[in-house]
């Protein structure tokens, strides 16, 4: 690690660090340039325990000592040290975590991989929310699901929000895009899975039940924030599983409902091995 004082803030090489409130420009120039921001020294760390490559850093000065036992497998990586305010200058908010890492993207995983190496799994349908996308990633990896995949429209689990959400879990959690609903159905049926959707449909089974008698491999699939799934997803499913609502209330936040269903499904696992 070689470290640079920050006396420039229009400097090319801070350019990673810039205008990261615009988000619209993040979700497109981080995927074409391929890289993506971790932030915060914990999961900075978690980044490179999972083998990803930084590009630079950005810090407060305090965080020198923490940081350089962990990248002395990349000495030539500059890190350039600011004073609080020239960092929030910088990027556009106030750094608390006091350390950010451009971080080169690894390589795109093949959803197939993930299925023939995979009995419980997550697919994501179009969530928006880098919050909510975040959210399940921690979740998944907290109860012991293995990997997710994303419809093509749903929110980059690597964009800042997500991982610093997920406290680096979608750097450990492997995750794949599919392709579209007349590929991705066929695809994670023909691998042996069935896939619950989770929908407010008359005909939906609840969750209680489903979980009596749970399949050897599982794939549960949760839609936006706002309409739910979609009817190509929908469709694509092999079974429907609902999380009955009291008082009025009709659903869940998703990250909530994602949480509840593998709790769910791991207590069901674990009474059927006898670990309970």
């Amino acid at each position: 690690m070689i470290v640079h004082r920050i006396d420039d803030l229009t400097a090319p090489e801070l350019a990673d660090y810039t205008q990261l409130t615009d988000v619209e420009l993040r979700r497109v120039r981080e995927p074409e340039e391929g890289l993506y921001l971790a932030e915060s020294p914990k999961v900075i760390e978690r980044a490179i325990q999972a083998g990803h490559r930084p590009r630079s850093l950005l810090l407060l000065e305090e965080w020198i000592p923490k940081l350089a036992p962990m990248l002395e497998r990349y000495p030539e990586v500059p890190a350039f040290v600011g004073e609080s305010k020239q960092l929030e200058q910088l990027t556009g908010f106030h750094m608390h975590r006091g350390a950010l890492a451009s971080m080169h993207r690894p390589p795109s995983l093949d959803p197939l991989t993930i299925l023939a190496s995979s009995r419980r799994i997550v697919v994501l349908e179009d969530l928006a929310d880098h919050t909510n996308v975040g959210a399940i990633f921690r979740s998944i990896a907290a109860l012991g699901a293995d990997a997710v995949l994303l419809s093509p429209g749903c929110a980059d689990p690597l964009y800042r929000r997500a991982v610093r959400v997920s406290m680096g879990a979608v750097l450990q959690v492997p995750w794949a895009r599919l392709p579209d609903w007349r590929e991705a159905g066929p695809m994670i049926r023909d691998a042996g899975f069935e896939l619950a959707a989770f929908a407010l449909h008359e005909d939906a089974q609840d969750l209680a039940e489903f979980v009596h008698h749970v399949p050897d491999k599982l794939a549960l699939m949760f839609g936006s924030e706002g309409p739910g799934l979609s009817r190509r997803a929908l469709a694509s499913a092999t079974q429907a599983v609902t999380i009955p609502m009291e008082h009025g209330v009709d659903s869940l936040n998703v990250s909530t409902a994602a949480a509840l269903a593998l709790w769910a499904v791991r207590t069901a696992d674990s009474a059927q091995n006898g670990t309970r």
